[in-house]
């Protein structure tokens, strides 16, 4: 039976990756202008930040301690998939698949887990990323309008309808054009 790896045993090569990806985001927010005495360049990446939702920077001390709602530490790689689907815009779309692939680590169905435990919700917009057919894809753990309840299906469209990105009757996305590129 192969060995189980920990967070602690990646590769040093995916460790490199997950450090250069994070100091990319942080210059990104870095080179910000300030807009204000409050401002917080980290935050820059997103929406403003919903009340009670903290998120700590790629350089913040917090995230080696920081514990998911399940008491839970947060991998590496979560910490990765969070940072990048965090600067996906609003009004675009990318594929579980171009995630994985923009981070060179982990898998789609990797990246799906850590999102599924999104602790930072709506301030990482998980609800941004969509299967690699174009299909809406899951929600909070469920796939689909016949899932479990079906409400999470229709919250997520609900959700990137107000962005501005249309799903056709059967959940594909409309437009190709609301797909992201990023210069990862």
């Amino acid at each position: 039976m192969p060995a189980v790896r920990t967070s602690t045993q990646y590769p040093t090569s995916k460790v490199l990756k997950a450090f250069n990806w994070s100091e990319r985001v942080k210059r990104q927010s870095l080179s910000a202008e300030p807009q204000g005495e409050d401002h917080t360049p980290e935050m820059d990446l997103a929406e403003p930040q919903p009340e009670g939702i903290s998120f700590p920077p790629p350089d913040s001390s917090a995230r080696a301690t920081f514990k998911a709602a399940s008491g839970k530490l947060l991998t590496p790689h979560q910490w990765e998939v969070y940072d990048y689907v965090k600067t996906i815009p609003k009004g675009k779309v990318v594929t579980y698949k171009n995630v994985a692939s923009a981070l060179q680590s982990g898998s789609p169905r990797s990246v799906g887990t850590a999102l599924r435990n999104n602790p930072f919700a709506p301030l990482v917009p998980c609800h941004r990323v969509i299967a690699s057919n174009n299909y809406i894809g899951g929600f909070y753990g469920e796939w689909g309008p016949e899932s479990k309840t079906g409400t999470k299906y229709h919250q997520k469209l609900d959700m990137l309808r107000e962005e501005g990105v249309q799903f056709d009757e059967r959940g594909f996305l409309v437009n190709r054009s609301d797909i992201w590129r990023s210069d990862a």
